[in-house]
């Protein structure tokens, strides 16, 4: 078996209150991979998306600004240069209240499925 390019990402729809840009390098829309998805996020400050309770576990690493982590124990600030780890069937509601935004790279295991992310309503 022989590695594998990924020559580009695909441009998916994001969820929330402002659009945000999601490039998707490795998973079900770009690699047809099920396994993991590894995402390029973009979002500008004052966006927030939907609470949601994934079945999957996922890794992110903010690269600029600040990202905020909402959870059922209260909420963190995830900083350039920093990372968080969410468990699979946690709470959690993501946002970017700064005005600059953010920039992270989110990881997902398995990949993110709109069947399994369980958005609130």
């Amino acid at each position: 078996m022989a590695p594998i390019l990924i020559p580009s990402p695909t441009r998916v729809a994001a969820a929330g209150t402002k659009p945000k840009l999601i490039d998707e390098y490795i998973g079900r829309v770009n690699s047809g991979t099920d396994r993991a998805s590894v995402a390029h996020m973009r979002s500008p400050g004052g966006w927030v998306e939907p609470g949601q309770t994934p079945e999957f576990e996922e890794y992110t690493v903010v690269l600029k600004g600040m990202l905020r982590v909402e959870h059922a124990e209260g909420a963190m600030e995830v900083r350039a240069g920093q990372a968080v780890i969410v468990p699979a069937n946690v709470w959690i509601r993501y946002s970017t209240p700064e005005a600059e935004g953010a920039e992270y790279i989110a990881i997902c295991l398995p990949a993110f499925s709109m069947d399994t992310v369980h958005r609130d309503l």
